[in-house]
C-alpha cells in the first residue's frame, strides 16, 4: 500500500501552499492545509493522513508541539516538525511527542523528501519504502 497522504498545518497560508505543491510534484497528496493545531487535530481524525508535516508555531489555542501531542496520543501518524524555531526549550517540549523528523526554515526539496521517507520508513516498515 502506497503512503502518500500529508497534512500541512502551517500558520502561514502561502508557505503552506508552497509546501503543498512541492509535496505534489514528489507524488504526495495534500487532503489538507490546516493553519490551527485545532484544525490539525480535527482534519487528523476526518482525513487519516500518513504523515503531518506540523509547524511548531500554530494560530489558535495549541501550538503545533500540543497539537502533535494529541495526536501521537490519538492515532498513530506519525509527525515531521517543519519550522524556524528552534530554542532549547521548544526542543525540549517537541522531543516529548516523538517526532519522526525535525526540518529547520528554510529547508529544500530534497531535506523535505528525505525525512518523509525516513519517517515512512521507520513508522511503516521496510514495505513502504
Amino acid at each position: 500500500m502506497d503512503r502518500n497522504k500529508i497534512i500541512v498545518a502551517e500558520d502561514e497560508n502561502i508557505i503552506g501552499l508552497r509546501i503543498k505543491d512541492k509535496l505534489e510534484k514528489m507524488g504526495y497528496t495534500v487532503t489538507a492545509i490546516v493553519s490551527s493545531g485545532e484544525e490539525a487535530v480535527s482534519k487528523t481524525y476526518s482525513t487519516m493522513p500518513d504523515l503531518i508535516l506540523m509547524d511548531i508555531r500554530l494560530k489558535g489555542q495549541i501550538d503545533g508541539v500540543e497539537a502533535a501531542s494529541q495526536i501521537r496520543d490519538k492515532f498513530d501518524i506519525p509527525v515531521i516538525y517543519l519550522t524556524a524555531y528552534s530554542d532549547e526549550e521548544i526542543l525540549e517540549r517537541a522531543k516529548k511527542t516523538e517526532p519522526y523528523g525535525y526540518i529547520l526554515k528554510p529547508f529544500t526539496e530534497n531535506d523535505l523528501r528525505t525525512n518523509i521517507k525516513m519517517a515512512f520508513y521507520k513508522h511503516y516498515g521496510k514495505k513502504n519504502d
